[in-house]
């Protein structure tokens, strides 16, 4: 099945510092490109893999589950080790989830986390229906676009509901990880955010045992954060997170800025 344009994933050989990026659900590696693209271009070694059953049609998607998203991401994680001295992992939405989880089960072998908007729970009062609704119903609208200056996501315009069951799954059973993620931690949050509230921050926030924790408030955009107005300040602030990893430089507690 030929990938959507822009769907495709990145790669770049640089430096002996690491970077794992992962995108969020239903959209593709095409939302963190421009990170992606700018942390390649200071030196570093980048991964942006291209999620199973994302990046073609959702019917793709509706053979898929989190088993297989996790499973892509460990392996280029494992990969980045094997090529690198230091290895961080990031992500958008879901990709945050699920770099919260490789921190969570590979300890030492992540030095550090930068999550955008990353999600914890399925939101909405069909949440708690979906192992029984997924088989009355295959799909619903979709969630990618959310885009305070407009522009497009690469994604799909309908959530299968077997795979959103199986992210159900997912989100919670990484809750219960949560308090082995002991890295320092760099937590992007959207202030109009129309995917993931607020609330989905403050518990991942209140479950780390992190004690190196900085929270930063995107006053401009909404979820895709990584395409939006704040998008610089994204790469930025990332690029700050991982110089002073590499310098050693610690910091305890949580920083909230706007």
């Amino acid at each position: 099945m030929p990938l959507l344009p822009g769907a495709e994933p990145y790669r770049h050989e640089g430096g002996e510092v690491g970077v794992l990026l992962c995108h969020g659900f239903t959209g593709s590696p095409q939302s963190l490109r421009p990170w992606a693209a700018y942390l390649a271009e200071r030196g570093h070694t980048v991964s942006l893999p291209l999620l199973p059953g994302h990046g073609t049609r959702w019917e793709d998607m509706q053979l898929t589950g989190w088993q297989d998203w996790y499973a892509e991401v460990d392996r280029a994680l494992r990969d980045l080790r094997d090529r690198c001295e230091r290895v961080v992992v990031a992500g958008l939405s879901m990709g945050g989830t699920l770099a919260l989880r490789l921190a969570a089960k590979h300890g030492e072998d992540v030095a550090g986390v930068m999550v955008v908007n990353p999600a914890n729970k399925v939101h909405g009062v069909s949440a708690s229906a979906l192992p029984v609704l997924r088989h009355v119903v295959r799909t619903t609208r979709g969630i990618t676009g959310d885009i305070a200056q407009g522009g497009v996501e690469v994604g799909y315009d309908r959530v299968p509901l077997h795979a959103a069951n199986s992210l159900r799954t997912f989100y919670r059973m990484v809750d219960g990880e949560l308090p082995q993620v002991t890295q320092p931690l760099l937590v992007l949050r959207s202030a109009h955010d129309h995917v993931v509230p607020a609330a989905d921050t403050a518990r991942i926030l209140s479950r780390v045992s992190s004690t190196d924790v900085t929270e930063i408030v995107l006053e401009q955009s909404c979820h895709v954060a990584t395409l939006d107005h704040d998008a610089n300040r994204i790469f930025e602030e990332s690029l700050g997170f991982m110089d002073r990893l590499a310098t050693g430089a610690g910091r305890e507690g949580t920083t909230a800025g706007g």
